[in-house]
C-alpha cells in the first residue's frame, strides 16, 4: 500500500474515532484533566518551588532540577506520566463501555482508573525511568548518539502501543505489559503505524488552522494576549486529537480481542498494519 494511501486510510480511521469523540463529548475532559494537572504542577514549582534556581537556568525545569537531584527530577516524570496514564485509563474503559452499549460517564471512568491505581503507577516508574535514562544519554552524546536514543524512542513507543489498555484489563504488571503490548503489535499488526502519523500530522495542521488566527486575533490588542489565545487553542486541539487517538487504540485493541467496534473500518485497520506472520 503506498505511504499516501496509508496516511489517507489513517485520516478515515481518526474520523471513525471522532465520530465517537462526537457521540461522547465528555471523553475530551480527561486530556483536558491531565494537561491541567501538568500545568499547575510546573505551575507550583515556579511559584512554591525553588524560583531562584530556575532563574540562574534562564528558567529550564529539566535543567533545575537535573541540577538539584536526578531523584527530584525522576520523581516529576514519575508525576507527569502517572496522571497522563491515568487519565488514559479512565478513558479507554468509557471507549469500552461505549462498545458495549453501556452508559459513558466520568465518574465511571475515573472509577475504574482508580481500580487500576497500583498497576498504573508500577507503570509510571518504568516510563519514568526509560525516559530519564534515554534523556540522559541523548543530552551527553554526540549526533549520532542522539539518533540511536532517538531510534530507541521509537522501537519503545511502538514496543508500549497497547500497553495502557493491557494494564487496564489483563491485570497485570507493567513488564508483562510491555510483554503483552509487543506480542500484540508483532503477531497482529506489524511496525507500520501509519495511523499515528496521521494523528500527529493533522493534529500539527489543525494546531496551526487554529493558532495562528487566534493570535492574530489577540495581537491586535496586545501580543500578551495573541499569545494566551494561541497557546489556549493549541491545547484545546491537542486535547481533542489525544482523546481520539486514545479511543483508536481501545477500538484496535477491543477488535483484537473480539470485541465489537463501533465506527471503525475494521479491514482498514488491519490494512494500515502490515502483519508479520
Amino acid at each position: 500500500m503506498a505511504f499516501m494511501d496509508r496516511v489517507s486510510n489513517g485520516w478515515t480511521l481518526f474520523k471513525g474515532s471522532f465520530k465517537v469523540l462526537k457521540e461522547n463529548k465528555q471523553l475530551i475532559v480527561f486530556p483536558l484533566f491531565s494537561g491541567l494537572s501538568i500545568i499547575l504542577i510546573i505551575g507550583s514549582l515556579f511559584i512554591f518551588g525553588f524560583p531562584k534556581g530556575v532563574e540562574e537556568t534562564d528558567g529550564d525545569l529539566e535543567s533545575y532540577l537535573g541540577g538539584t537531584s536526578i531523584f527530584l527530577l525522576f520523581g516529576f516524570y514519575v508525576i507527569n506520566y502517572f496522571i497522563v496514564y491515568f487519565f488514559n485509563v479512565a478513558l479507554i474503559h468509557c471507549t469500552r463501555l461505549y462498545f458495549h452499549g453501556e452508559e459513558v460517564s466520568v465518574r465511571a471512568g475515573l472509577q475504574f482508573a482508580f481500580s487500576r491505581i497500583g498497576a498504573i503507577f508500577s507503570w509510571s516508574l518504568v516510563a519514568a525511568t526509560v525516559g530519564l535514562i534515554l534523556k540522559a544519554i541523548q543530552e551527553n552524546s554526540e549526533w549520532v548518539g542522539k539518533i540511536i536514543t532517538g531510534i530507541i524512542g521509537v522501537v519503545w513507543n511502538i514496543a508500549t502501543f497497547f500497553v495502557v489498555p493491557v494494564l487496564a484489563y489483563e491485570n497485570t504488571g507493567p513488564f508483562e505489559a510491555i510483554k503483552r503490548s509487543s506480542k500484540i503489535m508483532k503477531e497482529n499488526w506489524g511496525e507500520s503505524l501509519a495511523a499515528t502519523f496521521s494523528f500527529a500530522l493533522f493534529q500539527f495542521l489543525a494546531i496551526i488552522i487554529v493558532g495562528i488566527p487566534l493570535y492574530l486575533i489577540g495581537a491586535a490588542f496586545d501580543p500578551i494576549t495573541g499569545i494566551i489565545l494561541a497557546v489556549t487553542g493549541g491545547f484545546i486541539i491537542f486535547s481533542i486529537f489525544s482523546a481520539a487517538e486514545n479511543i483508536f487504540i481501545s477500538a484496535v485493541y477491543h477488535n483484537i480481542k473480539g470485541d465489537p467496534v463501533k465506527h471503525i473500518n475494521q479491514e482498514m485497520v488491519k490494512n494500515l498494519f502490515e502483519s508479520k506472520k
